[in-house]
């Protein structure tokens, strides 16, 4: 973090507190006056105008009513209703309305992402089983060629080309690659069409063809056994986007005739899998946000019975990892931060657990990974992250770190017996950056750091790490960073993101495209509001069911906390969230529409009362554990209603907004940001603009190619921008 100086802080501290004595009252309405900003307005030609339709439905003596329900295909996930697909058309062309006279700037948003975008990137290279791996970009391309060598050679092998897989497609995502312990075959997971359902293909590596049968409705995840002839992976439902079982495939034979090891019959847990470190087990898990059963499977003899390490029914989460002949489980169980367990892999039943590293009030345990010597630990103290390590014969000690507000975690770390770790790290000035730690040596090397080939002076920019009072008296932590020369006088604008939700902590990386904002006079500040779980696990929990006002309350009240201190003025703030942050955006911009410049809603989950009520969607039953169940609780049917952005819409003066989606998005379906869009249009009593763009060929992550999405971000940033007069 850089810091002024303390004299300096000294001399501001005293001068604000004689101009605060003597005139407290001005200067506080001089801090939240609102500006009159020009605003974005709607096109000259006319606006999309959804139908309405009446739908009514009672769910607990309470009628509810939903005009837009019938933009819901019937026929999903095939989308071919036409009075649906019409307006989806229209909202599309009128975006393009926006976007064609602001090309200029679009293409100079482009210009400037692409001008920080290494044309020929690499990764460090990785060692596994004889041989090194690394991927690279061929200058111009938009996807990853993957390589390798045997250890004792010089020469590389082309072993995976994306760039050809994708060539056929508009949309080409790959899920997992897998090579097979003799080092002869590799695998891979692919999507087309952004439904996140993957097809495998498994080639001979020398010859580069097909050999097997090809897989179909795979989630994604594959892994080889250990004697080369099957695949473990995941089966999706024919029906809906669900995890129903983990499956164990025979090479050549037809995927009808694979083995189920595991099959989930409960809609409200997800299903998935993993390889111990050890590679000794595999590991499949079936959780929801409070409970994990985990069960394991012997990898070289699959006819032993496995054995459970959890059941649903004890209700606590838990992550697993083995090695040197114990189970290390992660688990809340006795300790809401988490603690680590050890058992012997003879006899891991739960009464057997011994406690490896206890949990703590202060230091919240993450994750971990068990090497032959050593265990590592992810951990966060007051949001402040580290790595600590734990050896088999020596005291554990933290790996020392170069900044103290930093994203940081364990890397590729694919050999069990390596005697590194390596650490992915980056705060909000330094880019993406790769470091192994030896652990003899307690050494820190740096292997890798994000080519900026533009150009990018991290003495220019400045971060900061701040504590904004929620309006229950709760300190939420805000990451700031801006360029040298940004003036705390609310003169300038800010540019705010936020999500809170399933313990996913937003962390204060580096983002190159935000400096197209930096560079342009914005501050760029992340609200790490309660739903994640930044600040340890009880903060997630306090966001969550019946505490989820919280999350948005934490959004608003970091903003005015801004406004408050000077760093901008209301109404001259930029907000944007995706998915769950995007229903946060909804939420906010329903309870404070005055605080912001402009919204941008990216797949957001906004039709939260109604998705919540559809059993019938894939991530409905699994997420009732997340939001409450309104179907059984009227008490839950309540709450979430009091704050579900679309069903809270109202008559009201609304700031210009951009809203996303994709037709194919198995995760936000693509009807939540159209009837957000409809019902606000037809509602709200503005002249602000408002669009919508969806993706006719995608799912939840848009374009895919590197080169592909930067346009997409550029339109999004334009809209930023414009919405502050900016048109350069």
């Amino acid at each position: 973090m850089f810091h002024r100086p303390l004299k300096w802080l000294l001399l501001i501290t005293v001068i604000n507190a004689l101009f605060l004595s003597c005139e407290p009252t001005k200067v506080t309405e001089q801090r939240n006056q609102q500006k009159s900003y020009t605003r974005l307005t709607q096109l000259a030609v006319p606006a999309p105008i959804a139908k309405q339709q009446a739908f009514k439905a009672e769910y607990h003596g309470i009628e509810l009513s939903d005009d837009y329900h019938w933009l819901k295909d019937r026929g999903y996930p095939t989308v071919d209703d036409v009075p649906v697909l019409d307006y989806l058309t229209a909202e599309n062309q009128y975006y393009a309305k926006f976007i064609e006279p602001n090309q200029a700037l679009v293409s100079s948003l482009v210009e400037e992402f692409k001008g920080r975008i290494s044309d020929a990137e690499t990764s460090v290279p990785w060692q596994k089983n004889g041989f090194e791996y690394r991927w690279y970009f061929r200058a111009g391309e938009d996807y990853k060629v993957w390589v390798r060598r045997p250890l004792n050679s010089s020469e590389e092998q082309i072993i995976l080309d994306e760039n050809l897989l994708a060539t056929d497609f508009d949309y080409f995502s790959l899920g997992d690659i897998a090579i097979s312990p003799n080092n002869q075959l590799l695998a891979y997971s692919y999507d087309t069409d952004g439904s996140e359902r993957h097809a495998v293909k498994v080639l001979d590596i020398s010859s580069g063809q097909e050999v097997a049968n090809r897989l179909t409705n795979v989630e994604g995840s594959i892994l080889f056994t250990k004697d080369n002839t099957g695949l473990i992976y995941s089966l999706l439902d024919d029906e809906v986007w669900r995890v129903k079982s983990v499956n164990l495939h025979t090479l050549g034979h037809n995927q009808s005739q694979d083995r189920v090891l595991f099959a989930e019959e409960d809609d409200a847990y997800f299903l998935y899998f993993y390889s111990s470190s050890s590679e000794e087990y595999l590991i499949i898990q079936s959780s929801n946000s409070t409970a994990t059963e985990s069960v394991v499977f012997n990898l070289d003899d699959f006819t032993q019975a496995p054995q459970y390490l959890s059941k649903r029914k004890q209700n606590f989460r838990l992550s697993v990892d083995h090695g040197n002949g114990f189970f290390y489980l992660l688990s809340n169980d006795t300790h809401t931060n988490f603690k680590i367990s050890k058992v012997s892999d003879t006899n891991p039943s739960y009464e057997n657990w011994q406690d490896f590293i206890a949990g703590s009030d202060d230091k919240y345990l993450k994750d971990l990974q068990v090497f032959k010597d050593f265990v590592a630990v992810s951990n966060s103290v007051k949001g402040i992250q580290s790595l600590s390590i734990v050896p088999n014969d020596k005291p554990a000690f933290d790996i020392p770190l170069p900044e103290k507000v930093a994203s940081v975690g364990l890397n590729l770390n694919p050999e069990f017996n390596q005697q590194h770790v390596r650490i992915a790290y980056e705060s909000m000035i330094t880019p993406e950056s790769v470091y192994d730690f030896d652990i003899a040596s307690k050494i820190l090397s740096i292997r890798k750091t994000m080519n900026i080939p533009s150009g990018y002076d991290k003495t220019q920019y400045y971060t900061e790490r701040l504590m904004a009072p929620s309006r229950d008296g709760v300190e939420v932590p805000v990451s700031i960073v801006y360029k040298k020369g940004f003036k705390k006088d609310a003169s300038q604008p800010i540019y705010l993101y936020g999500y809170g939700a399933y313990a996913r902590g937003m962390e204060p990386t580096f983002a190159p495209n935000i400096l197209s904002l930096l560079d342009r006079g914005f501050a760029f500040a992340i609200a790490h509001v309660r739903g994640g779980d930044e600040m340890g696990y009880q903060w997630y929990l306090d966001g969550k069911l019946t505490k989820r006002q919280n999350t948005f309350n934490d959004f608003v009240d970091v903003a005015q906390f801004l406004i408050d201190k000077n760093y901008v003025a209301k109404g001259n703030i930029s907000i944007s969230g995706r998915s769950a942050g995007g229903e946060l955006m909804g939420a906010v911009v329903n309870q404070a529409p005055e605080l912001w410049r402009s919204v941008k809603l990216g797949v957001p989950f906004v039709d939260v009362l109604n998705t919540m009520l559809d059993a019938s969607l894939p991530l409905t039953p699994p997420e009732w554990s997340e939001w409450g169940n309104p179907i059984k609780s009227k008490t839950s049917f309540e709450y979430i209603k009091s704050y579900s952005p679309y069903d809270n819409i109202e008559a009201k003066a609304y700031p210009p907004m951009l809203v996303t989606g994709g037709l194919n998005d198995p995760r936000v379906t693509y009807w939540e940001p159209a009837k957000w869009t409809a019902k606000l249009r037809a509602t709200k009593t503005d002249q602000n603009l408002l669009v919508m763009r969806i993706n006719m060929g995608a799912g939840h992550f848009s374009n895919t190619g590197r080169y592909a999405q930067l346009k997409d971000s550029a339109e999004e940033y334009a809209f930023t921008l414009l919405a502050h007069g900016i048109k350069e």
